[in-house]
């Protein structure tokens, strides 16, 4: 992209208003503020911003239901920030589509990297699929269900090959339990994280270089996963 990524600001306190709008201009990014939800929805219509940078706690709509609708508009990106850090929030949140959750009260450098890191994907959505993804010292080949860790070939199960393939497809994004254990083992399995909760350990035995502290399969306690580098 050559124009500066717009993002949408939607927070109905103007303390908010007032520092993170000035942040992100001063990083370069086009930005446009909506203090409801009635308002942010016309805004994402109307100007099709590239990020969005959500409150939950709206004084016309709830926030979820805002995520909800703007996700069946577009995939782009939806950051939550939020003063609600209780776990149903952050769950209900992510399943209704958005991409991460940042609890107030924040620091100013985190919330910019989260959007880094979402924008990102904007940027390379574009870009020819090569069928592969290196992160770190390993490059997960999707033609060939394949991946290698510093040189040396791990050997995978297919469900482990799924797990870390959906995981890095979202690199940056918080899945939660439900979504992946629905992507993974079908509709029926969505009550049944203990499948997950194995699987994972297995993957990070065979491609962290320190299961203890994951490097490429992190958590989101109480939430879900994410795929770092």
């Amino acid at each position: 992209m050559t124009r500066p990524a717009r993002i949408l600001l939607v927070d109905d306190e103007i303390s908010i208003q007032r520092a993170v709008s000035p942040l992100l201009a001063s990083r370069g990014y086009d930005v446009r503020v909506a203090g409801t939800g009635g308002q942010a929805l016309s805004e994402f219509a109307e100007w099709a911003p590239d990020l969005v940078v959500l409150d939950l706690g709206l004084p016309d709509i709830e926030g979820a239901e805002v995520c909800r609708r703007m996700r069946e508009r577009s995939a782009a990106p939806i950051i939550v920030l939020s003063a609600r850090g209780a776990e149903r929030d952050k769950v209900e949140a992510l399943d209704r589509g958005a991409d991460d959750y940042v609890t107030k009260p924040f620091g100013p450098e985190e919330l910019l990297a989260r959007i880094r890191t979402a924008l990102r994907r904007v940027f390379q959505a574009g870009q020819p699929e090569t069928g592969q993804i290196a992160a770190g010292d390993l490059l997960i080949d999707f033609d060939r269900r394949r991946v290698v860790r510093a040189g040396e070939a791990m050997r995978l199960t297919p469900k482990e090959f799924d797990l870390l393939a959906l995981l890095a497809r979202n690199a940056g994004r918080v899945l939660t339990h439900r979504v992946i254990l629905k992507a993974i083992w079908g509709p029926n399995a969505v009550n049944q994280p203990e499948h997950l909760w194995v699987l994972v350990r297995q993957l990070r035995k065979k491609i962290e270089p320190d299961p203890a502290h994951p490097q490429y399969v992190q958590s989101e306690p109480w939430v879900g996963y994410r795929f770092g580098s």
